[in-house]
């Protein structure tokens, strides 16, 4: 049984690396380095940078009263409006980005000029990330200790200081983790994006669109590109668990179960 378990790890963890080593094995990390000097990739990153920045602070400032809203009141229709948080995660990127359009397209129901902005990424970018901070800040919130919620309030904190002073720090670590999660896959948006805001050099072209677009032109930029948002996903999921399991080294050994 261990040999059989083994050998399926073995395979799995070889397949899932395989393609990520990969990017960094095709040309050596000095090529890399230099491609990332292209004004393409200077300019996709300028642009996925701030768009994400500014999607991020969209999602925080909206997201965390709504997670908290979620967490701590029962309702009727509370399991509708928790699926309709979590139905970006499984809408296909096409489905996304023709739903933005009929929102917010010029012929959309709300008849706005967004389309093919910087504005246009950053809702692309928000609304398919957006799930993945509020989903987690809601478990975050809905952990805490009621006793601890329960006791500021009966020393006369006000529902507004009981959601800054207690559930906001006690959360942190929770909210932190999913802000890494939003903003990890904000950063690798693709299909809504293109679909949305188009993939225009220096405005709306993030690395992801980028990326497709020197893969027939330039493969070493792509793989740069690619190399370096790799990079970036890498780092954002240990600062998730890190979050998530306590500031300790993720490399340790899990402890034994017979301990």
């Amino acid at each position: 049984m261990r040999l059989l378990f083994g050998a399926a790890a073995a395979v799995a963890l070889t397949f899932l690396a395989l393609p990520v080593v990969a990017i960094f094995l095709r040309v050596s990390p000095t090529t890399l380095v230099h491609e990332l000097s292209d004004p393409v990739a200077r300019d996709a990153l300028v642009v996925s940078l701030r768009t994400s920045a500014l999607a991020q602070a969209l999602v925080v400032g909206l997201g965390t009263p709504t997670a908290y809203l979620l967490a701590t009141r029962r309702f009727r229709g509370r399991t509708v409006l928790l699926t309709l948080v979590e139905l970006p995660l499984v809408l296909p990127p096409a489905v996304a980005g023709i739903g933005l359009l009929a929102a917010f397209g010029r012929t959309g129901l709300l008849s706005t000029s967004i389309p093919f902005t910087q504005l246009a990424v950053v809702l692309a970018i928000a609304f398919v990330s957006a799930p993945f901070f509020v989903r987690t800040a809601v478990a975050s919130f809905e952990g805490l200790d009621p006793t601890l919620i329960a006791a500021a309030r009966t020393l006369g904190a006000g529902p507004w200081r009981v959601f800054a002073r207690v559930a906001l720090p006690l959360a942190a670590s929770g909210l932190g983790a999913g802000l890494a999660l939003s903003f990890a896959r904000g950063l690798g948006e693709f299909g809504a994006t293109i679909m949305f805001a188009g993939s225009l050099q220096r405005v709306t072209q993030t690395l992801s669109l980028a990326i497709y677009a020197e893969f027939a032109r330039n493969f070493d930029v792509a793989l740069a590109m690619g190399a370096l948002l790799v990079a970036f996903s890498f780092i954002l999921l240990l600062v998730v668990k890190w979050l998530s399991f306590g500031w300790t080294s993720p490399f340790r050994s899990a402890p034994s179960s017979s301990a």
